[in-house]
């Protein structure tokens, strides 16, 4: 059965999804990378990280979810925040981290901009505020404060036009994406001459402007190999995430809006014709050829998830931590079980050494009870847990709130091991008592 795969290259994370050709869903996959703040107003990411993410999550995707279910896969197609910058040399390689569309380190340079005449006719040519969360503003800022970096950049791109050309070999940017960049007239789908003088660059510097619905890329070769897809996959360069979420709200029409909360905020209206805004405060982006979605967007909609993470540390060693807490709880409720039982049954142990039974046998009876009851509860509550975690997957990882999760064989082995662990620790000790324990003594409390 054929299917198409969606990938959309998030601020904070990338996320997967698969589709049969009617729509219905077949699976989500997610991975993240992280957000470098090295000065309070700077928002970088390691475009190498990223790609990783991308191709790793991919690949375990693909595995798991589309070939084990012998899906065939016919196109792949992209979306990706907007606003980033991403300088890279003659060979594509990146010259240190992307910029974000977060970072306001051109503050300066979008405040100088706006006093000059040239800021509405590169607003009205391009849909774009001078702001600094604007690529013109960034390259701008990158000219006059890092001019080492500036002179080695062959081309400034953006983390999704780097995805693709890691992985088709071609440095191309789709019309909805280029058109967030302050540097794309969205009237002529070219990139306008006035925002490339201030930006103090050409057009050959930038990515080849395409139509969202171009699918003449191919996987590189190698990618073909590690992926398993065919050389007739379509890779279609899609569009930018704020354009699909409002075209996937299908909200459409004049006194129509849609709001969307993620990494950043926004509120969007579509329609055939941008909106002019004599105070430049609207972001105008194109869709496709005719189609625009204009609005206003906050840069802190989804920040609190990256606060968390910071202000609680290592999520995986408060697991951790947890979980030994926990394992700690369950030894001694379990040693207290066991050994109240064993106390209570201490006249049942002497008539057992009383009719022949050795202390040797009578101490493997009791830890043999031990290990029966903590495998039996383990097993229990492994069980319970695949299931929980089958039902989640089955509600879409309760709209994609909560990442891919799955049990692999060894965590079950391990997880058997630690209820044998918990049965021998706390059963030790009553059935030492009880193999030292005296027929006389035992006899006397029946």
């Amino acid at each position: 059965m054929d299917c198409i795969i969606t990938i959309d290259i998030g601020t904070s994370a990338v996320r997967i999804f698969a589709f049969e050709m009617n729509g219905t869903a077949i699976g989500f996959s997610k991975g993240s990378y992280p957000t470098f703040h090295t000065e309070p107003i700077y928002s970088e990411q390691d475009p190498e990280q990223v790609f990783i993410t991308v191709l790793y999550v991919l690949k375990n995707f693909l595995t798991e979810k589309i070939n084990a279910k012998k899906y065939r896969v016919t196109a792949i197609c992209f979306s990706a925040a907007m606003h980033s910058v991403l300088p890279v040399d003659k060979n594509g390689v990146p010259l240190g981290n992307a910029i974000t569309w977060a970072d306001n380190r051109g503050k300066k340079e979008a405040d100088d901009l706006k006093k000059l005449p040239m800021a509405k006719t590169i607003y009205d040519a391009t849909g774009t505020p001078i702001h600094p969360m604007s690529p013109l503003i960034k390259i701008a800022w990158i000219k006059r404060h890092d001019k080492e970096r500036f002179s080695k950049t062959d081309k400034f791109i953006a983390i999704k036009n780097y995805i693709i050309q890691q992985l088709t070999g071609e440095c191309v940017i789709d019309y909805s994406l280029a058109s967030a960049t302050g540097l794309f007239n969205i009237h002529k789908l070219h990139w306008d001459n006035n925002a490339l003088a201030y930006a103090g660059i050409n057009a050959e510097r930038l990515p080849t402007p395409v139509p969202v619905f171009y699918s003449s890329l191919k996987l590189r070769r190698e990618y073909q190999v590690s992926l398993g897809l065919p050389a007739k996959t379509k890779i279609i360069i899609g569009a930018s995430d704020g354009c699909m979420a409002t075209l996937g709200a299908g909200v459409w029409g004049e006194g129509k809006a849609t709001i969307t909360i993620e990494q950043s905020g926004a509120v969007r209206v579509a329609g055939n014709k941008m909106i002019r805004d004599s105070k430049q405060r609207f972001f105008n982006y194109l869709l496709t050829d005719g189609y625009y979605v204009s609005g206003g967007p906050t840069n802190n909609g989804g920040v609190i998830f990256e606060w968390f993470a910071k202000q609680f540390g290592n999520i995986g060693a408060l697991v951790l931590i947890v979980g030994s807490v926990v394992f700690f709880i369950l030894l001694l409720v379990t040693g207290n079980s066991m050994a109240v039982s064993v106390r209570e049954r201490t006249p049942e142990v002497a008539v057992l050494k009383a009719v022949g039974y050795s202390d040797t046998l009578v101490l493997w009876f009791v830890m043999a009870e031990s290990l029966i009851i903590a495998v039996a509860g383990g097993m229990a509550g492994l069980l319970a847990a695949v299931g929980l975690i089958k039902i989640v997957a089955i509600m879409g990882n309760l709209g994609g709130m909560l990442p891919s999760i799955s049990v692999s064989g060894s965590q079950l082995a391990l997880g058997v091991c630690a209820a044998v662990a918990v049965g021998l620790a706390s059963g030790l000790l009553p059935a030492l008592g009880a193999m030292r324990l005296r027929v006389v003594d035992g006899l006397r409390r029946v």
